[in-house]
C-alpha cells in the first residue's frame, strides 16, 4: 500500500497502515478537530459509538468536520461540483472494524511472527506459478523500468496475494472513517480523501462510490493510495487511463513506475543477511536510509558472505527478531525504495525474501509444483 505513512525507528517498527503505497498529495488538509471527544451544543460530548480508544463522532460534530473539509476541498478544486461531493460524503458510512484494524497492524509484530504471513509455501508457490504464467509480460515491463521481475511479483504477492485479496471495503467508507474518526492520522487521510474525490471520473473503472479496497483506502492490485494513484498509475500501452483493478499490464507497469520514480537502482542489491563478529558495534541508524557504507559496517563487525560489492557501496543495518534470536541484515538503497511503498522495514524485508524465493523457484531446475 503506495506512500507517506512514515518515520518510525527501524528497531521499534510500528507501522499504522500496512500494504499502502503512498506519497504526500497536493491538496491542503482541512483543519482537523479530534473526533475522540466531540463537543456538542448541549455541553458534554455525545458519542454514538466507540471502538477501542477512538469514538465515532455524533452527527453534529461530523457535520462540522465535513463542512471544514468540503470548504478546503472546493478551495483547492473549484471545478468540483459541491452538490456531488456532499452527496458522496452523505453516502459514506463509518466502519468501526476499520478502526479496530488500524489498532493491530501486522507490522507491529516481531519479524518471527510477521515473516510467516508472507513467506509461507503456498504464497511462494503461487508467486512462482504467477510468474511462469505471465513471464513474457512481467519480464518486458521489468526490463523497461529496470526493476527485477521477481520484485514486481513479490510486491503483488505481499499486497494482494497476486490479485486475490484486493480488499472488501468501499474506498469511500475507509477514507471517510479514517479522515474523521481516527485522530492520529486524520490529516493524512483527509488529504487522501480529497485526492480520491478530485480524481477525474475518466480515470476510474467505475462509480467512485462502488470502488473497493483495503481498510486504509488502498486501491487495486498494487494497493495504491489515491495520491499514489494520481502520481504513479500508468497505462502500459501509453493510451487511455491506467486500470489497476482489471489490467495486469497496467498493474505491473504502475508498480514498476512507482519504484523507478522513487529511485530504484537497476541491478543494485536490496538486502543481505550479515555475518556478525563476536565483537561488534551497532552503527547509528536513521530509519532505512543507507547512511553508512559496506566498509564502515565491516569495521563495526558486520560483513557480507559471498558476492562482493565495492566497499563504498551505501548501506545500513537492520536488526529484527527472528525465531533463533536477533537477525542482522545489511540493506541498500533499493531496500529504502521499497520502504517508500510501505514504510515498514518488515514489509520491505518480506518483499525481498519473497522475491528471492520466487526467483529461485523459476530458475532452471527450480521446483515445479
Amino acid at each position: 500500500m503506495p506512500r507517506s505513512m512514515r518515520s518510525l525507528p527501524i528497531l521499534l517498527v510500528a507501522l499504522l497502515c500496512a500494504g499502502c503505497a503512498t506519497r504526500p498529495p497536493r491538496p491542503r488538509p482541512a483543519t482537523v478537530a479530534s473526533a475522540a471527544q466531540p463537543a456538542t451544543e448541549g455541553g458534554a460530548p455525545r458519542v454514538i459509538a466507540r471502538h477501542g480508544r477512538f469514538a465515532v463522532a455524533p452527527v453534529q460534530s461530523a457535520q462540522a468536520l465535513r463542512a471544514a473539509f468540503v470548504a478546503s476541498l472546493l478551495h483547492d478544486h473549484p471545478e468540483l461540483d459541491r452538490a456531488h461531493i456532499l452527496e458522496l460524503l452523505g453516502d459514506a458510512r463509518v466502519q468501526p472494524s476499520i478502526l479496530a484494524a488500524m489498532e493491530r497492524p501486522a507490522e507491529a509484530r516481531p519479524w518471527k511472527d510477521y515473516r510467516p504471513i508472507f513467506l509461507g509455501r503456498k504464497r511462494i508457490d503461487a508467486g512462482v506459478a504467477f510468474y511462469r504464467r505471465h513471464r513474457a509480460l512481467i519480464d518486458g515491463i521489468a526490463g523497461r523500468y529496470g526493476v527485477p521481475p521477481s520484485v514486481l511479483v513479490a510486491i503483488l504477492g505481499v499486497e494482494t496475494y497476486y490479485g486475490r485479496q484486493t480488499g472488501g471495503y468501499r474506498v469511500l467508507d475507509a477514507l471517510y472513517t479514517l479522515a474523521f474518526h481516527y485522530p492520529p492520522r486524520a490529516a493524512f487521510f483527509q488529504k487522501e480523501l480529497a485526492v480520491f474525490l478530485s480524481l477525474p471520473r475518466s480515470l476510474l473503472p467505475g462509480p467512485r462510490a462502488s470502488l473497493r479496497g483495503s481498510y486504509a483506502g488502498a486501491m487495486g492490485w498494487c494497493q495504491f493510495m489515491p495520491s499514489s494513484f494520481a502520481a504513479y498509475a500508468v497505462s502500459a500501452s501509453g493510451s487511455g487511463p491506467a486500470d489497476l483493478w482489471n489490467s495486469l499490464p497496467d498493474i505491473l507497469a504502475s508498480t514498476a513506475h512507482y519504484l523507478a520514480a522513487n529511485g530504484w537502482q537497476r541491478g543494485g542489491p536490496i538486502a543481505r543477511r550479515a555475518h556478525v563478529f563476536a565483537r561488534h558495534e551497532m552503527p547509528f541508524l536513521e530509519h532505512s536510509a543507507p547512511i553508512h557504507n559496506l566498509a564502515g559496517l565491516a569495521a563495526r563487525g558486520f560483513t557480507l558472505p559471498g558476492r562482493k560489492w565495492p566497499a563504498a557501496t551505501p548501506a545500513t543495518l537492520l536488526q529484527v527478531q527472528g525465531r533463533q534470536g536477533p537477525e542482522y541484515w545489511v540493506t541498500f538503497t533499493n531496500f529504502q525504495v521499497i520502504t517508500r511503498y510501505n514504510s515498514s522495514p518488515l514489509y520491505a524485508l518480506a518483499v525481498t525474501q519473497l522475491a528471492d524465493a520466487i526467483r529461485r523457484g523459476v530458475a532452471p531446475g527450480g521446483p515445479r509444483r
